[in-house]
């Protein structure tokens, strides 16, 4: 189940409800004043790549290249 970000349309408080994706917008009331007016808010999403077991980074480049043969002029 996802986390959606909310903010209440009369006090303006932010808050985050884990929700199924078919009632993300229903029902949802503010925590702190229980008004009904809330609005979901975009959230970013970010991952960080780590490094792979065996020492390389995940998506990222080991120095060498497929491009062609290096060293010609």
């Amino acid at each position: 189940m996802p986390m959606y970000e909310y903010r209440c349309r009369g006090c303006g408080e932010r808050f985050e409800e884990l929700r199924s994706v078919s009632d993300s917008d229903e029902g949802t009331e503010c925590p702190s004043c229980g008004e009904s007016r809330v609005e979901r808010l975009v959230s970013a999403f970010s991952a960080f790549a780590t490094s792979s077991p065996a020492g390389g980074s995940a998506g990222g480049s080991s120095g060498s290249s497929s491009c062609g043969p290096r060293g010609f002029s």
